[in-house]
């Protein structure tokens, strides 16, 4: 359960942003889109290896 603090006279919309934060930051929804389809291990490991490979070529990019 996500509780946010809210503050004597704190905007309403501030408020609301920092629920989305938190709701976004626990992963529910990401979690619950991937269980909507069965996804064979050998394609979850090349989207992991993939997406490995473009992380590193960024961090080698920034420097």
């Amino acid at each position: 359960m996500i509780i946010v603090p809210v503050k004597e006279g704190e905007n309403i919309e501030r408020a609301l942003k920092k629920f989305k934060r938190k709701y976004d930051k626990t992963g529910v929804v990401k979690e619950l889109r991937a269980r909507q389809q069965y996804n064979k291990p050998s394609v979850v490991n090349r989207l992991k290896m993939e997406h490995a490979i473009y992380v590193q070529h960024m961090q080698q990019n920034e420097d």
